[in-house]
């Protein structure tokens, strides 16, 4: 049996109420496949943030249909979109969002806090998603002790443990250094290599050209 795509809008769009209204997101058509690795890149108030808050059920869309995994986001009450969320969509931001005096195993960890894991199961899960980001041997480590890159990989981790459907990145190397954003860049690429659907939100012409689709919006349109 065919799976459904991961993201499908069906003339998605997102007005904010005012006078006049703003039409943040013009309704858009948008299917992303399973194993895809798509970039997004627009100028600043293009409707970039707007897209990903729709994609990663953040802000429900005023028009269309936002299907995820084939799975009608909006017939959904709120509570079961915040719990969809957090089982089928890995967040990976600029700032990290790493708590600062829990290691990077706890860290991790915190990410499956209020699920039905059990708690030695979390511990395991964690380890493996760190060893899967090459950071294993760090699990003990404080983000005050870790480099930016390898802060970023602990983040990525995060996002990685509750095996999502989509890894969705706001600007992931935005506050890195060239050495250090080669090796998150690397490590995306490795993720996509082995299936997973990722997409990144991104102002940097060279992380836009490691998407192997890349869309574009201006003025709250989405094209590509």
């Amino acid at each position: 049996m065919t799976r459904p795509p991961v993201i499908e809008f069906r003339g998605v769009g997102l007005t904010y109420p005012g006078t006049p209204p703003v039409a943040a997101l013009q309704p858009c058509e948008l299917t992303v496949e399973r194993g895809e690795f798509i970039t997004v890149v627009g100028p600043s108030g293009s409707g970039k943030s707007t897209f990903l808050n729709v994609a990663g059920l953040l802000d429900a869309p005023t028009a269309g249909r936002y299907l995820l995994d084939g799975i009608d986001t909006a017939a959904l009450p709120d509570r079961e979109r915040t719990a969809l969320r957090g089982r089928r969509i890995g967040f990976v931001f600029q700032s990290f969002h790493l708590l600062p005096h829990r290691s990077a195993l706890e860290n991790v960890t915190l990410a499956m806090l209020y699920t039905e894991v059990p708690r030695a199961e979390r511990l395991v899960r964690a380890r493996d998603a760190l060893d899967r980001v090459g950071l294993g041997h760090r699990a003990d480590a404080v983000p005050g002790r870790l480099s930016g890159g390898e802060r970023q990989r602990v983040a990525i981790a995060r996002a990685l443990v509750s095996e999502p459907s989509l890894l969705l990145c706001d600007e992931p190397t935005g506050n890195l250094d060239s050495a250090n954003a080669g090796s998150v860049l690397a490590l995306l690429d490795e993720l996509h290599a082995a299936g997973m659907t990722v997409l990144v939100i991104t102002h940097d012409p060279a992380v836009a050209a490691r998407g192997r689709r890349t869309l574009a919006i201006r003025d709250g349109r989405v094209s590509g």
